[in-house]
C-alpha cells in the first residue's frame, strides 16, 4: 500500500485503529477520521509505537458523522489538502444507544451509521475517482437481518427499539453499497461491503448486562468473540487484495463472499433509500 492514502472513520478504538494498524504495516497513508480528536491522538501515538519505523505515515482529522456540518467541513479539508483518495473505509458506528438525535435531528443510530456516511461518500467520489482505481468499503453487520426500511418512520419517532434501529442501519449500509455500485460502473471506483462478525469492542458500551451475569458474558466473550484484529482482516482484505480488483457491489465475510438475504440487494428500495437520504443530508439540487 505504499503510495497509497487510505481513510479510515472511527479510527481510534476497536476494527477501525486494528484496520489502521494493519494499514501502516503495509506503508499506507493512512487518514484517521474520528469524532474526538483526543482520543485519536492517543490511539495514533500507540499505533506508532506498536508498529516501529519501518510504516506508513498518519494523519488526524475531526470528523463527527452527527453533524453534516462537520461531514461538510472534513470533505472540504480532505479535498483541499489530499492529491488521492485510494481507499475509504466507512467503519464508524454507534451500537444499540438510546434514543438520541444527531445535530440535524435524525435517529442517531440512522443518522452516524447510514446518512453520515452516505454524506461522506458523496462528497469524495470526484476524488475517488479521479484516484481510480480506488475503493470504498462499507462495513456493516450480520445484524442486518433484523433490520426493516420503515420509510413511514426512519427517525423512530412513532416506535423505538435500540437493536432494531441499530439493524435498520447495517441494512441501510448494505442497501447503500448495492445502489452505490450501480452509480459506479465504468468509473474505476468499487464498493463493497462486509460484516465483520461478532467483534470484542467498546461499541456495546449501551448493552445492559446484569452484574450476576457479567462474569460468565465475560468469559464467553473471551471464548467466542473475535479480538479486534480479527475483526479488521476483512476491511483489510478488502483495500488492498488483487483477489477483489474490479469486484463491486458485493459483501464479503471472512475474507469471503457472502450470500444476502433478498432484502439486502432490493432494486427498488435501494434506489427509494438513496432519494430519500440525499433529501435528507441536502445533496438534492
Amino acid at each position: 500500500m505504499r503510495g497509497k492514502t487510505v481513510l479510515v472513520t472511527g479510527a481510534n478504538s476497536g476494527i477501525g485503529k486494528a484496520t489502521a494498524c494493519e494499514l501502516l504495516k503495509l506503508h499506507a497513508r493512512v487518514i484517521m477520521a474520528c469524532r474526538d480528536k483526543s482520543r485519536a491522538e492517543q490511539a495514533a501515538t500507540e499505533l506508532l509505537q506498536e508498529v516501529g519505523p519501518d510504516r506508513g505515515e498518519i494523519v488526524i482529522k475531526h470528523l463527527d458523522l452527527a453533524s453534516l456540518k462537520s461531514v461538510h467541513n472534513f470533505c472540504e479539508e480532505i479535498i483541499k489538502e489530499e492529491s488521492r483518495l485510494d481507499v475509504l473505509i466507512n467503519n464508524a458506528g454507534v451500537f444499540q444507544c438510546p434514543y438520541a438525535k444527531t445535530e440535524d435531528g435524525f435517529e442517531m443510530q440512522f443518522g452516524v451509521n447510514h446518512l453520515g456516511h452516505f454524506l461522506l461518500t458523496n462528497l469524495l467520489l470526484d476524488l475517488l475517482k479521479a484516484s481510480s482505481p480506488s475503493r470504498i468499503i462499507v462495513v456493516s453487520s450480520k445484524l442486518y437481518k433484523y433490520g426493516e426500511i420503515n420509510f413511514d418512520d426512519l427517525n423512530s419517532e412513532q416506535n423505538y427499539n435500540k437493536g432494531f434501529a441499530y439493524s435498520r442501519s447495517k441494512l441501510a449500509n448494505l442497501l447503500f453499497t448495492h445502489e452505490l455500485a450501480k452509480c459506479l460502473e465504468d468509473t474505476g471506483v468499487t464498493v463493497n461491503s462486509l460484516t465483520p462478525g461478532i467483534v470484542k469492542t467498546n461499541l456495546g458500551q449501551h448493552i445492559n448486562i446484569p452484574f450476576l451475569v457479567k462474569p460468565f458474558f465475560n468469559l464467553a466473550t473471551w471464548a467466542f468473540f473475535k479480538t479486534p484484529l480479527e475483526g479488521a482482516q476483512c476491511s483489510v482484505y478488502l483495500a488492498c487484495s488483487s483477489d477483489v480488483e474490479g469486484v463491486s457491489g458485493k459483501c464479503f465475510a471472512n475474507c469471503k463472499e457472502e450470500e444476502l438475504l433478498p432484502k439486502a440487494t432490493d432494486d427498488d428500495v435501494a434506489k427509494k433509500l438513496w432519494d430519500i437520504s440525499e433529501v435528507m443530508v441536502g445533496l438534492t439540487k
